[in-house]
């Protein structure tokens, strides 16, 4: 796996390491499971993730502190997924999120695979796109659902080395300033998703990963 991606993820979520949270986690978690009704049923479930993840740990519920949304540490890994995905790879017998940047990089890296990440593979690639049959693919989603081939002959010019038959999606970076670009995601494009479900994260990801690299 890349070392600029992992490192362009916690550049995202925390400045590297920088800025963690200043919430409580217990308050951030309780006040969203009980008064925000869209999405109680989740902060609900990660409420629960957190006191399991206080208990196993023996940690102080009320001195644990993160984001306005409860996430934990310098990759910001929700409670839930702090427990699932966090590993020890500093070997000293803890899975230390907050203190232990081998620990975050190793498990942001552990988060990918679980999720699927193909070694190797591309993410994505810059588009250019002509007409207007290529809107019909714009659909604001990040699940590669379209045939290659079937974006291409839409107007969507993009990587040859792609093969016809790769499951892509298209997405829109729109803002108000500027002219929209385009870009072709892949399956590893949609994993970077998992961590924040948004083709403007996975593409800032990218942008910095790439800045990191050429800077090396």
């Amino acid at each position: 796996m890349p070392a600029e991606l992992i490192v362009g993820i916690i550049g995202v979520e925390t400045a590297f390491g920088r800025n963690t949270g200043t919430f409580r986690v217990i308050d951030a978690l309780a006040t969203l499971a009980f008064d925000y009704p869209r999405r109680a049923d989740f902060f609900r479930s990660e409420l629960e993730e957190f006191l399991l993840f206080a208990r196993e740990g023996d940690l102080d519920v009320l001195g644990i502190k993160g984001s306005y949304a409860g996430a934990i540490g310098i990759p910001q890994f929700m409670p839930g997924s702090y427990r699932r995905f966090a590993v020890d790879f500093d070997r000293d017998g803890r899975r230390d999120l907050l203190g232990s940047a081998a620990d975050a990089i190793g498990s942001v890296a552990n988060f990918l695979r679980e999720h699927g990440w193909v070694p190797d593979a591309p993410v994505a690639f810059p588009a250019r796109v002509r007409g207007e049959a290529f809107l019909a693919y714009l659909d604001g989603g990040v699940t590669p659902r379209h045939a290659a081939a079937a974006l291409r002959a839409a107007g969507v010019a993009f990587d040859a080395a792609v093969p016809d038959d790769a499951r892509c999606v298209l997405v829109e970076l729109a803002t108000p300033d500027a002219a929209p670009e385009y870009r072709v995601g892949l399956h590893n494009f949609y994993v970077l998703t998992r961590y924040n479900r948004s083709s403007f994260y996975a593409s800032t990801v990218l942008d910095l990963a790439a800045a990191i690299r050429g800077s090396r």
